[in-house]
């Protein structure tokens, strides 16, 4: 998606202040500054502040300025705030907490979307799955199939509050996916357990359901630890992920 002048100063500020190339408790350059770095109104970066100080990453006041506020005030919930900070580097830290948030949370979102979902629901997770299918089988974009299947479950458990912060999971959920991409038969082996739990849903069995996403969860876990030990470079959800090769 193409970002207006807003978007785009909102996000070179955002990236800065999460790379950490502004401290906390730290100034970030005056307006007038700004307007000449970045070639925009002072009304684009005094719209842009108000964007920052609701995702919670900076403060302002008079005779104080604008200030960095630390990362326990972030809105970790909002979804540019972490695309900021796969940019600047997913951190082992950071992944844990999405893993534990995960873990906490999406189990208990599978049992109410095998209690509450739709057809249009089971049709729409359907439809993610055989996109993941087709491209174990034929090669193509699995992570953004893979996505969608567990998206689709979040949304199909009917609660709104859930579904603002399934935002926040796609962080973790893509990073998950794009690290099990690189294993050996790791998406072929995963769909038998995708399946397993989109029948328990269609099957209106949630504690299957919910035992079903725990052996998912568990997996893409110890995927993840795997690669955090072997050190090797992390996902960066900025960019498209890579795609499957056929067969």
């Amino acid at each position: 998606m193409i970002k207006n002048v807003h978007g785009n100063t909102v996000d070179h500020l955002g990236e800065a202040i999460v790379a950490g190339r502004y401290s906390p408790g730290a100034p970030i350059p005056p307006e007038p500054l700004l307007c000449e770095e970045l070639g925009v109104s002072r009304t684009v970066v005094r719209e842009a502040v108000k964007s920052l100080i609701a995702k919670g990453l900076v403060t302002s006041g008079p005779k104080v300025g604008t200030r960095v506020l630390t990362e326990e005030h972030w809105n970790w919930f909002d979804p540019d705030v972490i695309i900021w900070q796969s940019k600047a580097g997913l951190t082992p830290e950071f992944l844990r907490d999405l893993q534990d948030l995960r873990r906490v949370m999406e189990p208990a979102a599978v049992r109410l979307a095998a209690e509450r979902a739709t057809a249009q629901d089971i049709a729409e997770i359907e439809a993610a799955f055989a996109g993941m299918k087709k491209a174990v089988e034929e090669g193509g974009d699995y992570v953004t199939h893979d996505l969608r299947f567990h998206q689709g479950l979040l949304r199909a458990c009917r609660n709104r509050m859930i579904v603002q912060m399934s935002k926040a999971l796609g962080a973790l959920l893509r990073t998950s996916f794009e690290i099990s991409t690189t294993r050996k038969d790791g998406p072929r082996n995963s769909l038998p357990l995708h399946r397993a739990v989109l029948d328990a849903v269609i099957a209106h069995q949630p504690a299957r359901a919910e035992k079903a996403i725990l052996v998912l969860i568990d997996g893409a876990r110890d995927d993840i630890e795997t690669v955090l030990a072997t050190r090797r470079k992390l996902p960066r959800l900025n960019i498209p992920a890579p795609l499957l090769k056929a067969g």
